[in-house]
């Protein structure tokens, strides 16, 4: 899936009538009846994500004007602003701690996964019998986590 950036503009844009954006030197400014409130650098994406999601929860707009004022998917918008109700503003700020490696391919899973692959089962069979999904066992075959007989 395709990342959509939000488009800041130069010049002052409303919002709605009372919520205005606009951007200067790489910083974007929001404006809450002509008064500053926010800023962040404009390639920021998790603030600008934050700043829109709590604009919505306060009240201040509707997640379809964010949509349409910046050009980002209204799902997006509406994911981030769920988001940050139910988890609140850590969600947007803590580090991903799971480092891009697959949780159910431990060490113990993969030994047990090679006895499989040596008695000659087929990779669904293997994936049934651990609970994992089939492209799990194809791919540590591939990145030869497991070999194949």
């Amino acid at each position: 899936m395709q990342l959509l950036l939000p488009i800041f503009p130069a010049e002052i844009k409303l919002i709605n009538p009372v919520l205005g954006v606009f951007a200067k030197d790489g910083i974007v400014n929001y404006l809450h009846s002509g008064v500053p409130i926010y800023s962040h650098a404009e390639t920021d994406i998790k603030q600008f994500r934050f700043i829109t999601s709590k604009f919505i929860l306060e009240g201040l707009c509707a997640r379809r004007e964010i949509s349409d004022c910046f050009g980002v998917a209204y799902e997006s918008v509406k994911r981030y602003a769920s988001r940050l109700s139910t988890e609140g503003h850590k969600f947007f700020f803590s580090n991903d701690d799971r480092q891009g490696s697959c949780y159910k391919l431990l060490p113990a899973v993969i030994a047990r996964m090679q006895k499989y692959l040596d008695a000659g089962k087929s990779n669904s069979e293997i994936a049934r019998l651990e609970n994992v999904t089939e492209g799990a066992v194809r791919y540590a075959i591939k990145t030869e986590k497991l070999k194949k007989n």
